[in-house]
């Protein structure tokens, strides 16, 4: 006699997922559904309804206390797809006796070359250049660009990401600098001299790079009194979440000169705007927050998210060092391992 009793399902909030990690989630006896494009409220509720998962595998959109209501009482975990969990309200999950979980350091390395390629094209004034030659101009004589070489580069949040890139600019030739208070004292691993505050870095940062996750300390970390102490011209790369930036004082600070350049893959609100400043400010180079999208970071991102998944529907720990955010529905053993 066949069982045909239904399986458990885990949602995607995002209109896919890669599929080695659908294959993971399969083998393990799970149906994986995912809702349509970047899921609003209403969308994930009428979601969750039809489909009463047992897991979110969360990559877009907000997952709030009414999405894990409507999920009650079969939602077990949540499982972000990558290090940010600012879509998750943790106490909400906390109160409801969730597991939460990211997929930390899985996009490391994709996230730390696109900041690169972004310092690098500002440094090399690349998008006006270009601009330029689209326009008919030959500016091989009126125009400098700076070398990398002998830049200071500052780093806020020294973790999997920040890491790489001081690695990355210390072979180009960087002074590298880094300020992470929640480290451990003493010598950095890597290339990176250790500055104990954040205007002490700033004050010394030609580049300034930022890598630190959004929470209550760093909402707003980096706004006009802070980019006021960057030398002028500086150039600020953003690839770690919206919210860490003020953003009218970074447009005025690229208005009055301050800044040189900014290059920003992470808003405030997402999608961006179609009408924002940040769209067609001659001084920003502006992604859409694909900083991780390539075929390794978003194989690791969603391998890394299931493997949390399967890990803590079998009360076991997950493999990934530092995946789980809140112990939750996790045996009381494993809650004590976390």
């Amino acid at each position: 006699m066949t069982d045909t009793a239904p399986r458990p399902t885990v949602l995607v909030s995002a209109a896919k997922l890669a599929p080695e990690a659908v294959t993971m989630l399969d083998a393990a006896g799970f149906a994986v559904r995912c809702t349509s494009g970047y899921p609003g409220e209403q969308e994930l509720l009428a979601a969750i309804r039809e489909h009463r998962p047992v897991a979110i595998l969360h990559r877009q959109g907000i997952i709030n206390g009414a999405v894990m209501d409507a999920a009650a009482p079969g939602l077990r975990v949540v499982a972000r797809h990558g290090a940010g969990i600012d879509g998750i309200d943790i106490p909400a999950a906390r109160a409801r006796n969730l597991t939460v979980t990211r997929a930390a350091g899985a996009n490391s390395r994709s996230v730390a070359e696109h900041a690169m390629a972004l310092m690098l094209t500002m440094l090399k004034d690349l998008p006006s250049v270009t601009s330029g030659m689209r326009e008919g101009l030959w500016e091989k004589t009126s125009r400098m660009t700076r070398d990398i070489d002998g830049m200071t580069l500052g780093i806020v949040g020294y973790g999997a990401i920040g890491s790489k890139v001081a690695r990355m600019a210390a072979a180009f030739g960087m002074r590298v600098l880094a300020y992470d208070p929640l480290l451990p004292a003493g010598p950095l691993s890597g290339p990176a001299e250790r500055v104990e505050t954040l205007p002490g870095l700033l004050r010394q940062s030609e580049v300034l790079s930022l890598h630190c996750p959004l929470e209550a300390e760093t909402r707003g970390l980096i706004g006009r009194d802070e980019l006021a102490l960057l030398p002028r011209g500086a150039i600020l790369v953003h690839t770690a979440r919206g919210g860490i930036v003020d953003q009218g004082a970074l447009l005025a600070a690229l208005d009055s000169g301050q800044l040189s350049w900014a290059g920003v893959d992470v808003f405030v609100q997402e999608p961006l705007e179609a009408d924002s400043p940040f769209r067609t400010h001659p001084r920003v180079v502006a992604t859409p927050h694909l900083a991780a999208n390539t075929p390794r970071g978003a194989t690791g991102m969603a391998c890394g998210a299931a493997e949390s998944i399967i890990a803590v529907l079998a009360k076991r720990l997950p493999a990934l060092e530092g995946a789980v955010v809140v112990p939750g529905s996790l045996p009381a053993h494993l809650d004590r391992a976390v």
